[in-house]
């Protein structure tokens, strides 16, 4: 049996695609359906699958940002809308593409390629992501928040942040010197941010990169973050611990 993982934030389509491997791959076993990145990720590093169908553009963490951690670790076959992306992948080496909406002879094709080279080594895909990141157009990220502080509403600049931090229903924006609270959800906020400074580092975690002083490895293997202008420490678990070991 081979372990696939599929990750797509679209409910129906995940099915339609789940449904499509089951007919077309028999021997093939999904571990684990994920609804964003954060989620695919997680499943990434729990189930270890052989093979990921993974979505570019999710919440939470996009589908080139889980590619980044499953790079020469599984097998990949990229599931886009996007033409551009799609054919960037296929010709720098990634297993294979699959466009949306899905057909049944587009999918055989992928599910061949793949089981051609379930033997050999995943493809390394740092060229690749590379890649489609500077081929995505580019976006505005967050400013600025609107922070609640008492009976105040205090304006935060995203430069200013240190880390968000998952409370309830709501999120802690914490600054060099105070903290504030928002009425969004982490798993929100991160469709908001930039990718290339906010890191999550847990669950209920996001740190600015350029907050971070040091990463420290503990004795267990895990990895504490001190920052630079904070006193408190922020862990990052196993999911995320591969940004760290790349530095």
């Amino acid at each position: 049996m081979t372990d696939a993982v599929i990750a797509e934030d679209e409910l129906v389509l995940r099915g339609e695609l789940r449904d499509h491997l089951t007919r077309l791959w028999p021997g093939l076993r999904i571990v684990a359906e994920a609804e964003d990145g954060i989620d695919a990720l997680d499943a990434l590093e729990r189930c270890k699958p052989q093979v990921m169908f993974l979505d570019i553009q999710m919440p939470g963490l996009s589908g080139i940002e889980v590619a980044r951690a499953a790079s020469g670790r599984c097998h990949i076959v990229f599931v886009t809308a996007y033409d551009e992306h799609a054919v960037a992948a296929f010709e720098q080496g990634a297993v294979d593409y699959v466009m949306k909406p899905f057909t049944t002879a587009r999918l055989a094709s992928a599910v061949a390629r793949v089981r051609e080279r379930l033997d050999t080594t995943p493809a390394d895909l740092n060229t690749l992501l590379q890649s489609l990141r500077e081929s995505a157009a580019k976006r505005s990220y967050l400013r600025w928040i609107n922070a609640s502080q008492g009976q105040n509403v205090k304006l935060i600049t995203a430069d200013e942040v240190c880390y968000f931090k998952a409370d309830s229903k709501y999120t802690l924006v914490v600054t060099a010197h105070a903290e504030a609270v928002i009425r969004k959800s982490i798993k929100e906020l991160l469709d908001e941010l930039d990718p290339e400074l906010f890191w999550p580092v847990h669950r209920g975690v996001v740190v600015n990169v350029n907050a971070i002083a040091l990463a420290h490895r503990k004795l267990n293997g895990q990895y504490e973050l001190r920052l630079k202008s904070r006193p408190e420490t922020l862990l990052v678990s196993e999911s995320y611990a591969y940004r760290f070991r790349q530095m």
